[in-house]
């Protein structure tokens, strides 16, 4: 019983303790409550992540809430509108190139048609103009061989015309030849000189 009352402090050294916290309590409340939160903490062995402590969900819900709030309108308002006006001008650049290509692929065929077209008509003309040019030369060549051959007909007939005077007279000379010597031939043979007209007679039926 004596080392019991030795141990136990005495009563009027306990209430002015309790008498003491109680004053500094009121005095700083939140920094009691902190302690006493920590203190309970530190009861209960609590050291993890506070974001998974249930007590802090609501405000990490509230927060979390109003962050995709902003951001879906961000995205909504700022962000996409952007996004689909360039996908867009983008589009109508390519569709209006894409147009413009089809436009000339078009002229371009336009423009090989009329090219095909003018190089036949360029050889049409060409094979006109070379036929036109070979009947001319042919006809040229016609009239200049037409009138070669008269000129060669006309000097032929002129030679034959020639050649006609001179046997003709080369036969007036053999008549006449003919008739001396059957004149001297008779008047050889029979001493006398035939007349002239029988002799000529005589030679030209001979003759």
């Amino acid at each position: 019983m004596a080392a019991q009352s030795t141990d136990a402090p005495p009563a009027q050294d306990i209430l002015p303790q309790t008498a003491a916290a109680v004053r500094d309590q009121e005095v700083h409340p939140a920094e009691t409550d902190v302690a006493h939160a920590a203190g309970t903490e530190a009861d209960h062995g609590s050291g993890g992540l506070p974001q998974f402590e249930f007590q802090w969900w609501a405000g990490q819900i509230f927060w979390l809430l109003l962050i995709f709030g902003i951001l879906y309108l961000l995205l909504s308002k700022v962000f996409l509108p952007r996004l689909r006006g360039v996908r867009d001008e983008r589009a109508g650049t390519i569709a209006a190139a894409v147009e413009a290509a089809r436009q000339v692929q078009a002229e371009a065929a336009g423009q090989a048609e009329a090219a095909k077209a003018e190089v036949e008509r360029a050889r049409a003309e060409a094979r006109a103009t070379a036929a036109a040019a070979k009947a001319r030369v042919n006809e040229a060549a016609a009239a200049r061989a037409a009138s070669e051959e008269a000129v060669v007909n006309a000097r032929i007939a002129e030679a034959e015309a020639a050649i006609a005077q001179t046997r003709d007279r080369a036969m007036g000379n053999v008549s006449a030849i003919a008739a001396d010597t059957a004149s001297a031939i008779v008047e050889k043979l029979t001493g006398k000189s035939p007349a002239a007209a029988e002799v000529s007679t005589a030679v030209k039926g001979a003759i």
